[in-house]
């Protein structure tokens, strides 16, 4: 029987585990979100919760014991600087797990782990990013069109245009021996 025995061990030893698990916690405290298989997230959820939860406390005792877990002074600052200060009022629940499907190259279901307070901060980067885009967008367009000029009479000398560019021919690509079939013109 397994009771008592909720380690996930993830097929690694557990000097890989522990190193493993720390630098997911620290790719998404750096990234806020990050996309692995669902059994990392599930296995990194606990601890990314314990380490909020010591952001919370503040003192350098907390501050060692997550360093000492983490093992990035960068991403342990921003854990007690900017995430764990967004969570104080939540008594635990930190982060989201949003499942994805499965991965195309080996069927591995996968999964988004996110924090729950940082979703609407990359909702709000995200849809002021679109609206500069567009802004952007509009004013090249207009100065691309060349105002419309008064007809000059053809002069007797006229300009050689330059040949037209011809389109490059696609690039044959072999895989394990097949040739690809070439576009129809």
């Amino acid at each position: 029987m397994r009771h008592q025995k909720k380690t996930i061990k993830l097929g690694r030893t557990a000097e890989h585990r522990k190193a493993l698990l720390a630098n997911q916690v620290c790719s998404l405290i750096e990234h806020q979100r990050i996309k692995t298989t669902l059994a990392k997230a599930k296995a990194v959820r606990p601890l990314a919760e314990k380490m909020v939860t010591l952001g919370k406390r503040g003192s350098i005792h907390a501050r060692r014991t997550a360093l000492a877990t983490l093992r990035q002074k960068d991403a342990v600052k921003k854990l007690f600087d900017d995430i764990a200060p967004r969570s104080t009022e939540r008594n635990g629940g930190y982060t989201r797990i949003v499942k994805l499907g499965q991965r195309k190259s080996d069927s591995a279901p996968m999964a988004f782990i996110e924090w729950v307070d940082a979703a609407q901060i990359i909702e709000e980067k995200a849809a002021d990013e679109k609206k500069a885009k567009r802004k952007a967008v509009e004013p090249v367009a207009k100065q691309k069109e060349p105002a419309p000029q008064p007809e000059e009479p053809p002069l007797d000398e006229e300009k050689p245009t330059p040949a037209p560019a011809e389109e490059p021919k696609p690039k044959k690509r072999k895989w394990f021996g097949r040739k690809s079939a070439e576009p129809e013109k």
